[in-house]
C-alpha cells in the first residue's frame, strides 16, 4: 500500500539504535495499529509483545527468527511474522523502509 488515508497519527516518533532505527505509529480507521518506519544500513535485535506482521515497503533485508536458525532475505512487497513474546534480528546494507502492523 502507497498511501493510508483517514488515520490518527501519534506525534511522537519511536527512535532506536541512535536514530539508525525510526517509525511512527498511526491508527486506521478500523482501529488497528501501526507503525511506518526508515532502517538506515546495520544490524538491529527487537523484540515485541504482540503478534506483529513487519512488510518491506523499499529495500531489502535479512531476518533470523528467535525460532530460526538462518537468515531470511525479504524486499519490496516480501513480510514476515513475528509472535508475540518473540524477537528477531534485522539487518540491511542500504536504507529499508517497512510498515508494522500490530495484533
Amino acid at each position: 500500500m502507497d498511501v493510508f488515508k483517514a488515520v490518527d497519527m501519534a506525534v511522537k516518533g519511536n527512535i532506536y539504535e541512535d536514530g539508525k532505527v525510526t517509525s511512527r505509529t498511526f491508527w486506521t480507521s478500523e482501529g488497528e495499529r501501526k507503525t511506518v518506519g526508515i532502517m538506515l544500513p546495520g544490524s538491529y535485535s527487537f523484540s515485541t509483545s504482540t503478534n506483529e506482521k513487519m512488510e518491506i515497503t523499499n529495500g531489502a533485508v535479512e531476518v533470523k527468527l528467535a525460532s530460526g536458525r538462518e537468515w531470511i532475505g525479504y524486499s519490496e512487497g516480501g513480510f514476515f511474522l513475528v509472535p508475540a513474546g518473540g524477537s528477531f534480528e534485522i539487518r540491511c546494507d542500504s536504507l529499508a523502509e517497512y510498515v508494522c502492523s500490530y495484533s
